[in-house]
């Protein structure tokens, strides 16, 4: 009996940016999720994350993009240019602050776009409507400072190009678990179906 087995047939990435910040962070997030996603949504993505460059032009290659981290961002001017083909061109960014990124990044992917600003999506926006729902919107998985997560979205053409989740820590929860000493399988699961409904809103808006 012969058997069919169909490749794999998208690579899912992290962004390695300069700057002197730790891309690297959350080395787990990644390949938990493609294996929650290629499980949950029947995706085909590669078991294993690549590692793309922000100025390369394999950035093209990937549909989805994450990008994580605690610390300093600097894109140079032929950074800015490519991250913006690939946004705008179809490509899909989400950015997860892994406490301390967001005075760094703002400003970085206000030179990418300076005619755009973050915007905070609503409850019952899309992205939280995928397969699975958050009706309160996206989920708190690590606390840090008490405040309330928040996700924004860059808008472009009507498209959201890129996702911004802030004092939630996302790709924490992605991570092996047992990770961090306050880990539960309730919050595991909660970040997995949020990082799921990304990629599919991604894949299909």
């Amino acid at each position: 009996m012969l058997f069919a087995f169909i490749p794999p047939t998208y690579r899912m990435a992290k962004l390695k940016y300069s700057g002197g910040g730790d891309w690297y962070a959350d080395r787990t997030a990644l390949p938990n999720l493609i294996a929650y996603c290629n499980t949950n949504l029947k995706t085909n993505f590669y078991a294993e994350e690549s590692i793309v460059e922000v100025g390369s032009k394999e950035i093209f290659n990937y549909p989805f993009i994450y990008m994580t981290g605690h610390g300093n961002v600097v894109f140079s001017d032929q950074e800015v240019k490519n991250l913006r083909q690939y946004l705008t061109g179809g490509g899909f960014l989400h950015i997860d602050d892994n406490y301390g990124l967001d005075k760094f990044i703002r400003p970085q992917m206000k030179k990418v776009f300076p005619e755009l600003s973050f915007v905070e999506l609503p409850a019952n926006h899309a992205i939280y409507n995928q397969k699975f729902k958050f009706p309160s919107g996206l989920p708190k998985i690590h606390e840090h400072d008490n405040k309330r997560p928040q996700g924004f979205a860059l808008i472009y053409k009507g498209r959201v190009i890129c996702y911004y989740t802030y004092e939630c820590d996302l790709g924490n929860g992605w991570e092996d678990f047992g990770t961090y000493p306050e880990d539960t399988q309730e919050t595991r699961t909660k970040a997995l179906k949020m990082g799921a409904n990304l990629v599919q809103y991604a894949l299909t808006q």
